[in-house]
């Protein structure tokens, strides 16, 4: 029976790992920061309105889409034939 359980963590130790964030993913968390950041400047300078705006934009809906949507793999993709 242990070199059943040994097998088995053996191959799960060689699967790779792929990462499941691309570059789409980091240009809309860079994007995400960049609308917190002026959210924050803008509330320092006294901006009632424009600055809630900018940080429920940046928290509530760009971070969350940076983090959900998926890259397609590279490897799926199509190539072009020659």
């Amino acid at each position: 029976m242990a070199t059943k359980a040994k097998k088995s963590n053996n191959s799960a130790a060689q699967q790779e790992v792929k990462w499941p964030y691309g570059k789409k993913n980091y240009l809309i968390f860079a994007a995400a920061m960049l609308v917190i950041i002026i959210g924050f400047i803008t509330l320092a300078k006294g901006s009632i309105t424009l600055a809630p705006i900018l940080l429920v934009i940046g928290y509530c809906v760009l971070l969350p889409i940076a983090l959900i949507i998926k890259d397609k793999p590279e490897e799926d993709s199509p190539q072009p034939e020659q």
